[in-house]
């Protein structure tokens, strides 16, 4: 089996020999920043890992690997644009660097772009790729809608919270997973059990996202520290707080986050201290962990050697305590 190292170079090399850029350049010139800022590639990573955990070829797994990344970009463009987000991976967000117009067409390029490398499979898994892709994409703008519906909404619950990111979020980890065991011919029940795995992973993942937007590192984070918290963004932490919150506090705290005049920066910082002193950094990663055991459970559960899972196992580690 191949180490993470190594396959990290495989897709940094691909990256690397695939031609992004064509005529026209204003069309093709924002595709070509947004991929070359990198970012984690995770889910590549995680349809190499799965193919490879399998016994795939993995060579086989690269031209979807890309695809399913491809996709992951086009939505970042766009969310930018609903978050009115100024940052990404550290560099202006493409419709900051151009205007909302070109990041929305070079969203749009790439979806198709993510298509035409979903398909390069062997003929005899295109059906259950494409459907896998569909549903996955599908479920992913459904959770973009909710998380927009949740902007003007009071009465948003926890459990509703989870949904959303696992439609957002969650289920384009597990499709790479099952993408990649998919690609190396693996049966039924271990081809669910690696979706589920990665479904619980990408719970974790988010929330661990969640929490590092508030009591993260700006540099290391690769974004503007406390953006949920400016824009309202109804994550668990701000869920759990209004839940916990009582008296003074709950006063304050709402005041705070309906105040439209309060500087950021000093809002950014009296919430976290409100959160703080709430515990809220405990409870989110509580959940974290609950998700991380899940994700373990389930990676229990493919017919393999447990030494082959090693990997995976350690990934999902490194993922929920990242500070990036």
């Amino acid at each position: 089996m191949h180490s993470i190292p190594q396959l990290y170079q495989r897709i940094a090399d691909t990256f690397s020999q695939e031609k992004f850029l064509f005529e026209p350049t204003e069309l093709y010139e924002p595709i070509e920043y947004a991929l070359s800022q990198g970012g984690k590639r995770l889910r590549p990573l995680l349809v190499l890992m799965s193919c490879d955990l399998f016994g795939g070829e993995i060579g086989e797994a690269m031209k979807p690997s890309i695809g399913v990344e491809l996709f992951h970009n086009f939505t970042l463009l766009h969310d930018d644009i609903m978050d009115q987000a100024a940052i990404r991976r550290g560099k202006p967000a493409v419709h900051k660097k151009w205007n909302a117009n070109v990041a929305i067409l070079s969203g749009d390029t790439m979806f198709v772009m993510a298509y035409d490398y979903i398909s390069k499979v062997r003929p005899e898994y295109l059906p259950q790729v494409i459907d896998l892709f569909n549903d996955t994409a599908r479920k992913v703008c459904e959770g973009q809608q909710y998380d927009m519906n949740f902007e003007t909404r009071t009465d948003v619950s926890i459990g509703e919270y989870l949904m959303m990111i696992r439609l957002k979020t969650a289920v384009l980890l597990a499709c790479s997973m099952k993408l990649g065991a998919i690609l190396a011919g693996a049966g039924e029940e271990d081809t669910e059990n690696i979706y589920l795995f990665g479904e619980n992973l990408g719970m974790a993942f988010q929330l661990q996202d969640d929490l590092l937007d508030v009591f993260g590192d700006t540099e290391k984070f690769g974004k503007e520290i406390g953006g949920d918290i400016v824009t309202n963004k109804k994550t668990y932490l701000y869920l759990k707080a209004f839940e916990l919150a009582q008296g003074d506090t709950l006063v304050r705290l709402s005041s705070l986050f309906a105040g439209h005049d309060i500087d950021p920066h000093t809002k950014v910082e009296q919430i976290k201290e409100i959160y703080s002193a709430l515990g809220i950094r405990k409870y989110t990663s509580g959940y974290i962990n609950e998700y991380l055991e899940k994700a373990q459970v389930y990676l229990e559960k493919i017919s393999l050697e447990r030494e082959k899972k090693e990997a995976l196992r350690n990934l999902a580690l490194e993922l929920v305590n990242r500070e990036v």
